[in-house]
């Protein structure tokens, strides 16, 4: 099995307890841009995905890992983020992936790096997924630095994808194949 922990973060599954943070996150119209959102959720139906995330991803289709920042202080770590797998489709072994640092201050330390490096590798030897894609808006020059970097390769360009201030923009696909699966 992979560990889901590296030098400054580890991964780990959704616990009741992380529901105060996630309201606050999905409730962010910051963040619906990238989360493809424009309503807000409730606590409750907060709680109820949080209570489902048990479901494998097998059977849920998806995979919530929280990020916590163990740097400072291990035996009491800070969640940071969050990095999901969603539209897994078992059957060609593939999964979007999306991550989420929360507060502008923990952004540009290489958590999200670290983050995705630690989640590619459990997709691709644990899940043993033949690869991974994301969606990234073209004036999101951070992301599309973050997964270039990881290995994600550039493959298309949707044209006037997303609305935004009252304009379009461009979202880039970038994929990345398992490098020990043919790719």
């Amino acid at each position: 099995m992979i560990p889901l922990t590296g030098k400054n973060i580890k991964l780990r599954a959704m616990e009741p307890s992380d529901l105060d943070v996630l309201y606050q996150w999905e409730n962010d119209p910051a963040n619906w841009i990238v989360s493809n959102t424009i309503t807000p959720f409730s606590k409750h139906v907060l709680q109820k995905y949080i209570e489902n995330a048990h479901h494998d991803i097998f059977e849920a289709r998806q995979l919530r890992l929280m990020i916590d920042n163990i740097q400072v202080l291990p035996e009491n770590p800070e969640t940071i983020g969050a990095i999901d797998l969603f539209d897994f489709d078992p059957l060609h072994r593939r999964a979007g992936i999306g991550i989420l640092i929360a507060r502008r201050e923990d952004r540009m330390k290489g958590f999200a790096s670290e983050a995705l490096s630690i989640l590619v590798e459990y997709a691709f030897r644990s899940l043993h997924l033949h690869q991974l894609y994301c969606n990234v808006s073209e004036d999101n020059e951070a992301s599309l630095k973050l997964f270039k970097k990881s290995g994600f390769i550039e493959i298309g360009e949707k044209l006037d994808w997303v609305r935004k201030d009252g304009g379009w923009i461009n979202v880039n696909l970038l994929q990345k194949i398992n490098p020990q699966d043919g790719g």
